[in-house]
């Protein structure tokens, strides 16, 4: 067998299970009442995008531990794709973001059926939290039916409870800074906790304790995987900034408008001087910014250096999870799976 790595094949394995699994439930809510039909339409699509990652890393720390390749375990790795629809539909309501990957969100996709109520955004809001959390119910309902024997399934519970409490945690804190004063070490935190963990160290540890990887191995993996998923925020964070939103599908503005706790932003205020803060000042947690306004945060990051800042801080958080990689005694196609995962997970377009 070849050594390559082949992300597309993988992504399209994924797919096919999702697309399955969220038509089958859909058709249980239509069954319920047929005026459901825009709900069963919002979980139908909620995890139509996205490379895999987070199903991708769940599959490896599998094979990390010596499992041969395994439909029911392809199940449960893209029950982790599950865990982040949830967390992007609630993380879209509590932004009050209007597009994901281009298209409405789920709460503004949902004011379409209730048009011409005077409650219309607020039981749209409404709606938009009960998919998510169903989504969440999907996801562990999609992992405990997957096909592993009992034994394999019980051996993963105890990270669903903690990866559950630590996503919740990380969208908390973001919460509880946002609008705050920037500060680095709290948005490191936040994104940890909010994102890093679940993307990348926790699907690599559900892999490897659901075959059975000795402590030793698992240490190794999170020694990889939490590095890799901060340097994944963080790209991410510089992106939505920086990036195309064209390709990005999200507005560029947005972290601005709502004044959230980045690093990006943690690291411009902190290499600011005063005046360049009071410029911060004046658009931070304002809606009504425009082109122009993004071209002067831009232009004062650069001055300041906090887009190089990040990517330094991404490099050093790249080579961490390099050198923890290199010291892992791992089956080459293993190895060479996950040094492809480091690059595409961390040195993105979108």
């Amino acid at each position: 067998m070849s050594d390559r790595w082949d992300p597309a094949a993988f992504k399209e394995r994924v797919d096919g299970v999702l697309r399955g699994f969220l038509a089958e439930e859909g058709e249980h809510l239509l069954a319920v009442d047929p005026d459901l039909a825009p709900v069963a339409e919002q979980v139908r699509r909620a995890a139509g995008h996205g490379k895999r990652l987070r199903a991708a890393f769940c599959h490896w720390g599998w094979r990390a531990a010596g499992q041969p390749d395994s439909e029911a375990l392809l199940r449960a790795a893209a029950s982790m794709e599950l865990v982040h629809a949830a967390a992007v539909v609630h993380d879209d309501l509590i932004d009050d973001s209007p597009l994901r990957h281009g298209l409405p969100t789920a709460h503004h996709a949902l004011r379409v059926p209730l048009r011409g109520r005077p409650d219309a955004r607020h039981a749209a809001r409404s709606l938009a939290l009960l998919v998510g959390d169903l989504l969440m119910s999907l996801a562990g309902q999609l992992f405990a039916t997957s096909g592993l024997p009992a034994a394999y399934l019980a051996r993963a519970r105890p990270l669903w409870a903690a990866l559950a409490r630590e996503l919740i945690a990380g969208e908390c804190l973001e919460i509880l800074h946002t609008g705050t004063r920037p500060d680095t070490e709290v948005s490191l935190r936040v994104l940890r906790y909010k994102t890093a963990k679940y993307t990348v160290e926790q699907p690599l540890l559900m892999g490897g304790l659901l075959a059975g990887a000795a402590p030793r191995l698992r240490q190794g993996l999170s020694a990889y995987g939490l590095p890799l998923g901060e340097a994944f925020q963080l790209r991410d964070d510089l992106l939505g900034l920086f990036g195309d939103p064209d390709r990005t599908g999200k507005a560029s503005l947005d972290d601005i408008r709502a004044h959230r706790p980045t690093a990006l932003l943690a690291e411009t205020w902190k290499a600011a001087d005063a005046a360049q803060r009071e410029r911060l000042r004046l658009v931070l947690g304002r809606r009504d910014l425009d082109e122009g306004d993004l071209t002067r945060v831009r232009a004062l990051m650069r001055d300041v250096g906090a887009p190089e800042r990040i990517e330094r801080m991404i490099g050093a958080r790249v080579e961490e999870a390099t050198r923890a990689l290199d010291e892992l005694d791992l089956p080459p196609r293993t190895r060479h799976a996950l040094a492809a995962l480091a690059s595409s997970a961390t040195d993105r377009l979108h």
